[in-house]
């Protein structure tokens, strides 16, 4: 029986561009073997044909996944016409076909209404718990799925280019739960045609770009030495849009125990009012995350408390 695999302890994010042709899982099993870490995971799954960011959380990063899970998204897809798909995407059967082709004046008369709050079906190919298993796994076996609608955020739809009558590419930004192949599916129904999602690149997940994404390539020649140096991020890069508050040691080890804290300082009172009750501020004490902690009442009450690895604790 072989020897579990432990690794180094390291806490960051990695900005990884993902390749088409291996599965997010896959894509971050290879990254934390490059890095010889002991614990990843990541913000926000990219289909296997898809490529673009995928935030890749390391060690007590990991603890903060959900924040970025959240966070506005964009992307850049191209639809194939005429063609509907049993997986609304590439990957699938040929199930339907159109000779209809849009126009660029009927696209651009039909965006619009794929604008803002908009109701979607996703994908019976998806990650999507259907009676605790997911949906992609009961359509694969040929069991008959059925998902319910749900109001997805569209933020900006855009047409880039059609460089032929079969194609056109788009960009988009949205909220959290949006399927692009949804999208390209529904934005085809009505245009008075079918279409199916033939490429999807992610170009960025709140504050990762895909400028700044580093390839698994390049992860890999690194190796070792990517934990301290520009690709690993900080903990805190996952939480751009929650306000820090720097507390003093005393009040962080109490944090760190699991302890509440009393909102009695000035600067303590104002950053809790600014967030309001219920609300998540993340502490730190000499410059390093110590704990998100929610404000009920007079209370600063942990979260998620880090404990930072290789002398990064207070």
């Amino acid at each position: 029986m072989g020897r579990k695999r432990r690794g180094r302890p390291i806490d960051g994010w990695i900005n990884l561009d993902k390749p088409a042709g291996i599965s997010s899982a896959q894509a971050v099993a290879r990254a934390r073997w490059a890095l010889d870490a002991a614990k990843a995971g990541h913000a926000g799954t990219l289909d296997p044909f898809a490529t673009g960011v995928l935030p890749i959380a390391f060690g007590e990063a990991t603890k903060t996944m959900r924040f970025l899970t959240d966070a506005r998204k964009s992307y850049r897809f191209t639809v194939r016409w005429g063609v509907a798909s049993s997986t609304d995407d590439c990957e699938g059967e040929v199930v339907a076909e159109s000779p209809s082709r849009p126009t660029r004046a009927q696209i651009l008369a039909a965006l619009p209404g794929f604008l803002g709050p908009i109701r979607q079906i996703p994908p019976i190919y998806s990650a999507i718990m259907v009676n605790g298993q997911r949906s992609y796994k009961l359509a694969r076996a040929g069991v008959e799925v059925t998902l319910a609608e749900r109001t997805v955020m569209i933020h900006e739809l855009e047409l880039l280019e059609q460089p032929d009558a079969d194609h056109a590419t788009f960009s988009v930004s949205c909220g959290k739960g949006a399927y692009m192949r949804a999208l390209a599916r529904d934005l085809a129904v009505a245009l008075g045609t079918r279409g199916h999602l033939e490429a999807l690149r992610r170009t960025s997940v709140g504050r990762f770009a895909e400028s700044e994404a580093i390839s698994l390539e390049k992860l890999a020649e690194l190796g070792h030495s990517a934990a301290a140096s520009p690709p690993l991020l900080p903990l805190p890069a996952a939480l751009d849009d929650i306000p820090a508050l720097a507390l003093p040691r005393d009040e962080a080890l109490c944090l760190m125990r699991g302890q509440a804290v009393a909102v009695l300082r000035s600067d303590v009172r104002q950053c809790a009012a600014a967030v309001g009750e219920g609300g998540v501020v993340l502490v730190t004490t000499a410059a390093k995350p110590v704990a998100l902690v929610r404000v009920e009442g007079m209370l600063l009450k942990p979260l998620r408390v880090f404990n930072l690895s290789e002398g990064d604790t207070v």
